[in-house]
């Protein structure tokens, strides 16, 4: 497991920083370059990174590092691959954030996956394949209109494929705790939102019957035959959202004052199920295990019934996860019920009113006298509740008052979870005062600045504040809060326009200079949640930044390689520096090993296979552009951006939207895959003259062009132009055109846009 510490995290800083570096450049499209350059280039920096995992795989140049190092060099190779594909896509101008991309970038993921076992490549692959699959059925600048049923078997087919991810998982076919985890959460995502009464009016209520039979196939399984204490917290949280939700469609349907008061009985019965529930588990967990009984999946000697202290936490989890259902219904209900039947005109004072009095009960009220879950449960709804009624209310005493009392709940809060949520909805009650305060400012942009930068400055003062508090149990509490908000706050500043000249620039290099600074000192000093909160906004910075910065990609580019080369060189000057005085930052560690070294044939197959791809599409596109028929298509183009490729021109033809020669004809080209004939008009123009029949034959003048329904326009494959950053407003003003090049099988490739 990767550990957080100065060195390692050097090395995966740079890293990162390099490979953002070349995703930036190929972005930018930079002009200085032809294509022949750029594709050797791409090439190239496959074959660089899997080099380096080669020779760090061989050497010894950073002593217990050599195989962290060489492993992450073989996931940039990998990361690299897709880079270029992307980049060939780019030059060619084939589809943006295609589906077709990021399932060819699957390939050799998912083979890196089956030799390495590696954490890194499952992830990868299961993102890759999840974006190859998103696109397929939503492409980028499509509108495709689902029926009911096929937008339900859409997320079905998301729901199988991480139900089966899991059961692989969980089998122990694959070993990736990762894996079991999100698969095993998106599949109740999917089964949730298959569930949407709002989105599938004919087919939602159906769907309660199957995601109610496997919530309840996952409490047996995880208590009966596996005991897992993650997957039924997930699990157990699965039912909870599933509870909210339907207790959401149902308000919807049939909210009325009989209904709120249905609610509170309803939640009488599931706090008394609960208790009765608590107590089964409690004697379960003392239930001796019955002979010969064994888990299915485990060795014969390991019995299925969990022991006392398992079967304690299982039940004590279940047992909060009901209760916090519970009261949220319950809550719900009671505010429902008082907003009905209240004739007052100003209903925000009692929902104050109802929020204050649970607060300070909550706060009075001995931890001795108060199941704790229902406690915390309460404190949230009134805190929630509280905070709509100081904004609806907008008065100022009030949100001070609602301040003074929120505080002291956070006083009174115990755990890690409890404390942070009272100290999240502290710092809104902040910025509500502050907006009530401050809202007549010039404007409401200078407020709203105001407001970011103030919250700032009072958490970066509370977490300076928290190292001079005697050691108590909210001290640790109080930093880690207040420096997730000076992260956040400074993090949200770094998108505000200049407030005096040139502080956007200021402002994002004073947060990237501070944040890189706080990732080595906490893992200097071993702080290790500051240090991974410290990466994690790093890595979100780097990411946001993208676009936003006032350089263009190009520039951003040559920044960061330039400062990834520093990070790799100062980090390993300081890793040999304390290899030689005897204080290296890593132990050898006896499972530290390379996959470049355990599997270098295999490995290398798989590269061949990359590279073999790469070359493939290279020699096609040639091909085409060399021997294809080149004609002229009129066009109408928009200016959009791809996720990996840069800007592009979104092309929109004439013949997207063919005439029909009779009623019949439109209806066999509704669907599927077509091929038009295109014909020249009297300004040399191809327009559409009619749908290709097998065995045809074209006269002289006509070309063949292949493409795919999408609703009620036909896809060509052609709709993509990658432009140089920033120069899509002059394209689109100035372009009218499209010159095609057209292969005697009707494949087409875009060469060129022109004003005539």
């Amino acid at each position: 497991m990767l550990r957080f510490n100065a060195i390692r995290t050097g090395y995966l800083l740079g890293i990162s920083l390099i490979l953002a570096a070349i995703i930036y450049f190929f972005a930018s499209n930079w002009g200085g370059l032809d294509r022949t350059v750029k594709i050797v280039l791409a090439a190239a920096l496959i074959v660089l990174f899997y080099g380096l995992s080669f020779v760090f795989a061989r050497i010894r140049a950073v002593p217990g590092q050599q195989a962290f190092l060489s492993n992450m060099f073989l996931v940039a190779g990998c990361i690299a691959f897709g880079v270029s594909v992307a980049l060939l896509g780019q030059i060619y101008n084939s589809h943006a954030d295609s589906y077709g991309l990021f399932f060819i970038w699957s390939v050799p993921a998912l083979l890196l996956s089956w030799i390495t076992r590696y954490n890194p490549f499952y992830m990868l692959s299961y993102v890759l394949i999840h974006l190859g699959l998103w696109f397929y059925f939503y492409p980028t600048m499509q509108n495709p209109s689902y029926s009911e049923l096929e937008s339900l078997s859409i997320a079905g087919v998301f729901a199988l494929i991480n139900l089966a991810l899991f059961l692989l998982t969980f089998l122990h076919r694959i070993q990736s705790a990762p894996l079991q985890y999100m698969s095993f959460t998106v599949f109740h995502i999917a089964m949730l939102a298959m569930t949407n009464s709002f989105a599938f009016d004919g087919y939602g209520l159906v769907m309660n019957i199957p995601h109610i039979a496997v919530i309840a196939l996952g409490f047996y399984i995880f208590i009966k035959v596996r005991l897992n204490k993650t997957l039924l917290t997930l699990n157990a949280l699965a039912l909870s959202a599933f509870a909210v939700f339907k207790f959401i469609e149902l308000a919807e349907a049939y909210s009325s004052s009989l209904f709120f008061v249905f609610g509170l009985i309803f939640v009488a019965l599931l706090l008394t199920g609960n208790v009765w529930f608590f107590r089964y588990l409690n004697r379960l967990g003392k239930t001796p295990p019955k002979a010969g009984t064994t888990d299915i999946s485990t060795s014969k000697t390991e019995t299925t019934v969990p022991e006392e202290h398992g079967s304690e936490w299982i039940s004590k989890t279940v047992s909060r996860v009901i209760k916090v259902v519970g009261v949220l219904i319950g809550s719900i209900s009671l505010i429902g019920l008082i907003m009905i039947s209240t004739n007052v005109n100003h209903t925000e004072y009692v929902l104050l009113v109802v929020s204050l009095l649970l607060m300070i009960l909550m706060v009075v009220i001995p931890e001795s006298k108060l199941d704790s879950v229902i406690r915390y449960t309460l404190l949230t709804i009134s805190y929630i509740t509280g905070l709509a009624a100081i904004l609806w209310s907008d008065q100022s005493l009030l949100s001070v008052l609602f301040l003074i009392v929120s505080i002291a709940g956070w006083f009174r809060s115990k755990g890690k979870r409890q404390l942070f949520f009272a100290y999240t909805f502290v710092n809104l009650n902040l910025a509500t005062i502050l907006f009530q305060q401050y809202q007549e400012w010039d404007g409401w942009n200078w407020t709203y600045k105001f407001i970011i930068f103030s919250l700032f400055i009072v958490n970066a003062v509370l977490y300076g504040v928290s190292y001079f508090i005697l050691k108590t149990e909210l001290k640790e509490h109080l930093r880690n809060s207040s420096l997730f908000f000076s992260l956040l706050f400074l993090f949200w500043a770094t998108f505000f326009e200049d407030v005096v000249p040139h502080s956007y620039m200021f402002i994002n290099i004073f947060y990237f200079v501070i944040v890189t600074g706080m990732v080595f000192a906490f893992a200097r000093v071993k702080q290790e949640s500051e240090a991974i909160m410290s990466v994690v906004f790093w890595f979100i910075f780097i990411g946001f930044k993208y676009y936003d910065l006032l350089w263009t990609l190009l520039y951003k580019s040559f920044t960061l390689a330039l400062l990834g080369i520093i990070a790799l060189g100062l980090t390993w000057w300081a890793d040999r520096r304390m290899a030689h005085s005897g204080k290296a930052a890593f132990d050898a560690d006896h499972r530290s090993f390379s996959f470049m070294r355990l599997s270098p044939l295999l490995i290398a197959i798989v590269i061949v296979l990359q590279l073999g791809i790469i070359s493939y599409q290279t020699a096609r596109s040639e091909t085409l552009l060399a021997t294809g028929a080149s004609i002229k298509l009129k066009l109408a183009p928009i200016d959009p951006r791809s996720l990996l490729q840069g800007d592009y021109v979104a092309l929109n033809y004439d013949i997207s939207t063919p005439p029909s020669k009779n009623p019949l004809q439109e209806e066999e080209w509704s669907r599927g895959k077509v091929k038009v004939v295109l014909t020249p008009d009297s300004q040399g123009v191809y327009v559409a003259d009619r749908l290709y029949q097998d065995g045809e034959k074209l006269a002289s003048h006509e070309v063949i062009l292949n493409g795919q329904w999408y609703g009620s326009r036909i896809q060509y494959g052609i709709e993509n132009y990658f432009i140089p950053e920033g120069t899509g407003r002059t394209v689109e003003q100035n372009a009218h055109f499209a010159h095609i090049r057209v292969s005697r099988n009707g494949d087409a490739l875009l060469e060129r846009l022109a004003e005539s």
